[in-house]
């Protein structure tokens, strides 16, 4: 059986810069009519981007909703109509300096699918160029570069609290991880 609950009516309450707010009316499968607040985000991206040290690129820079500074693969959102391999391309290069050789989508990530639309693409860059950063105004960032292994530590005890972040290292590590299966001779699934 396909579940679907369908809207009836709902109104703006917020329109801002990056997100909009709305308050709709829903009809259940049962008939009922509940209340729905939605947060429409325009979706974003998220780079996986590894050197040939085995050392992932991430990102330092302060979240002021967390009040804290967090670290991060390199992300930003979509702009109006654009393609999310380009934003995450533009992403890179404008954050880190960076350009890949190899260059890969590893699927999507619903960040909070219970009130929010934000659906962030992931992408693994190899083979990487560098170049000149150039944040967007009112971005600060120190880029650092991280072995991998550390990474995968620092999820496990919990110092990666970023969801994308912990999507991205994981789906990148498994597309290394079958990647080497497969050079030892190995199947993967």
């Amino acid at each position: 059986m396909v579940q679907e609950e369908v809207r009836v009516s709902g109104e703006t309450i917020f329109d801002g810069v990056i997100i909009k707010v709305k308050r709709d009316r829903a009809r259940l499968m049962d008939g009922r009519i509940v209340n729905r607040e939605v947060v429409e985000h325009p979706g974003g991206v998220a780079v996986f981007a590894i050197d040939e040290n085995d050392c992932v690129i991430m990102v330092r820079q302060y979240r002021y909703p967390m009040g804290e500074e967090t670290l991060e693969l390199p992300a930003g959102k979509l702009e109006p109509g654009e393609e999310p391999a380009s934003a995450a391309m533009r992403e890179l290069e404008e954050e880190t300096g960076m350009t890949p050789g190899e260059f890969l989508y590893m699927g999507c990530s619903y960040s909070s699918p219970g009130i929010i639309t934000e659906k962030i693409y992931l992408y693994f860059a190899r083979n990487l160029s560098q170049g000149n950063a150039h944040p967007d105004d009112g971005e600060f960032l120190d880029v650092t570069r991280i072995p991998l292994q550390e990474l995968l530590n620092m999820a496990e005890d919990n110092r990666l609290v970023d969801g994308k972040t912990l999507i991205g290292l994981y789906k990148g590590s498994m597309l290394l991880y079958k990647e080497k299966l497969k050079q030892q001779g190995g199947g993967t699934r």
